[in-house]
């Protein structure tokens, strides 16, 4: 520990059972700056640390390390909409979308997202911060946030590491963090990434039902939807052949009646032939005669690059790991990306059933770690021994009881404001972009609400925001999103 953080931690410090590193339960460090946002100058004070998290009898149980962005210099600033932010994992902490997508920062890449030396950061010409305050949160072990355990106790992962678990604590989180800042008249907003759109469905109802915190928006980005991976089967396979098709179109080995048109011309068709042919073949099993499935198979070949021989020895249930081995495998030999199916990979052998790691996220890795370490340190001034976890020990994860989707549709129908707003990115093969419609129909399969749920697609992956043009694209959406959410004056009710 050096200088700033001795002095207003020395109060607070605890010790983790496990590191025997000190650490803040409740303390904070603030810096000022400024950015240029659509060619406006936008100043804001940033607030960076801890605040604990309490049990039902108010003993602190863990401290959350946070980051929170307020505009400065305006009127009524109580009245901004607030932005809670989470990515997911899980286990992953807030850098993502802190350092790359809407946070006045951003990774100095390149324009479609690789990682270039010297590492560092810049500032970010698209940040949402001119329309809204955001608060990045990191989750129990993830980023500097850790349990606390007296010594001598065994920590309850029971408390934390759960779908469940981890929606009731970070709702009641939410709440003290509302409450110290002074936001319950401003207009607020949950977004998560990946795992992050479980978190945030749940959290909507939470935050509601047991914190009276009504919400004017709910924002997935590259939802994970476990209800689709958990049960498996004809559904999960078949919802993923779009993908399959963007993924193709973008490397070019398409047939050329689907190449030479524009993606998004090719998309809808794909969408058709996955929800209205394969999915009831898959759905047949071993009632699909040969010819059938010779006849499926061809149709697949078109919309996926694959070979027919190859679907075929699939028996038509391609996983997303066989394809990011096999489209390029005959022809240049590289793997495809896993969250971004535009990065290639190079494995030991061509053979084999699925890639020998995941190309995109090596290369984000060496990005985002030296930025959020230097960015925390140098520019907003925290400074502390404890690791910055980009990824936290938090399995195993209890994902019993996963009700999120019922959960979301049920904060909906009782608050009217709330409106839901879902983007992918079409080469994201980890949690593809027909996936997330797939969700976004089956939270309300009544169809009474879909005028309040929107989907926004992007050229690019899992985090479509790395891609610069993607990056512009995507923060005005969200612009545009709050923007007419916020009630205006209009009463909630049908």
């Amino acid at each position: 520990m050096r200088t700033s953080l001795i002095i207003i931690a020395l109060t607070f410090a605890t010790w983790l059972q496990a590191q025997h590193i000190p650490f803040p339960k409740d303390t904070t460090v603030s810096t000022n700056g400024v950015v240029n946002i659509n060619g406006n100058r936008v100043s804001y004070k940033a607030t960076t640390g801890f605040q604990p998290v309490w049990d039902s009898n108010g003993k602190t149980i863990a401290s959350l390390y946070y980051t929170y962005y307020q505009r400065t210099g305006v009127q009524q600033a109580h009245k901004r909409p607030l932005i809670m932010s989470f990515n997911g994992g899980p286990g992953s902490a807030s850098v993502w979308m802190h350092i790359a997508y809407t946070g006045p920062k951003v990774l100095k890449i390149d324009e479609e997202g690789y990682p270039v030396q010297p590492y560092g950061i810049q500032d970010n010409p698209y940040s949402i911060l001119d329309e809204a305050d955001i608060v990045f949160i990191n989750p129990v072990n993830t980023g500097y946030s850790r349990p606390i355990v007296e010594e001598g106790e065994k920590l309850d992962k029971s408390k934390f590491f759960g779908i469940n678990a981890d929606i009731r604590y970070l709702a009641s989180w939410l709440n003290t963090f509302v409450t110290r800042n002074q936001r319950w008249q401003s207009p607020k907003y949950i977004i998560g990434e990946s795992y992050g759109g479980t978190r945030v469905m749940g959290l909507a109802h939470e935050l509601q039902n047991s914190q009276w915190m009504y919400l004017n928006g709910v924002i997935m980005v590259s939802p994970a939807d476990y209800k689709v991976y958990s049960t498996g089967g004809a559904v999960a396979s078949a919802i993923n052949l779009p993908y399959f098709t963007a993924t193709a179109w973008h490397h070019k080995v398409l047939d050329p009646d689907l190449q030479n048109k524009d993606l998004l011309e090719i998309l809808p068709a794909a969408e058709s032939f996955a929800i209205n042919e394969l999915l009831p073949a898959l759905a047949k099993g071993s009632l699909l005669s040969r010819d059938e499935k010779v006849v499926m198979a061809q149709k697949m070949a078109k919309y996926t690059g694959l070979g027919e021989s190859a679907i075929l020895k699939q028996n038509l249930d391609v996983a997303p790991s066989f394809f990011w081995k096999e489209l390029l495998r005959d022809r240049s030999g590289y793997t495809v990306g896993r969250l971004d199916s535009r990065y290639l990979g190079i494995d030991k052998k061509l053979g084999g059933e699925r890639p020998d790691y995941n190309a995109e996220l090596s290369s984000w890795l060496h990005s985002f770690t030296p930025a959020i370490n230097y960015y925390i340190r140098e520019h907003l001034k925290f400074k502390t021994d404890l690791k910055y976890n980009v990824f936290g020990p938090v399995h195993p994860w209890n994902r019993e009881k996963n009700n999120v989707r019922e959960n979301l549709r049920l904060a909906m129908a009782q608050n009217p404001y709330l409106q839901v707003l879902v983007q992918s990115g079409y080469y994201d093969g980890a949690t593809t972009y027909f996936q997330a419609k797939y969700t976004m129909n089956h939270i309300d399969p009544s169809g009474q609400m879909k005028d309040r749920m929107f989907f926004k697609g992007y050229r690019s992956g899992h985090m479509m925001y790395l891609r610069r043009v993607d990056l512009k694209k995507a923060n005005d959406d969200l612009r545009y999103f709050i923007k007419n959410s916020m009630a205006n004056g209009r009463a909630a009710k049908y």
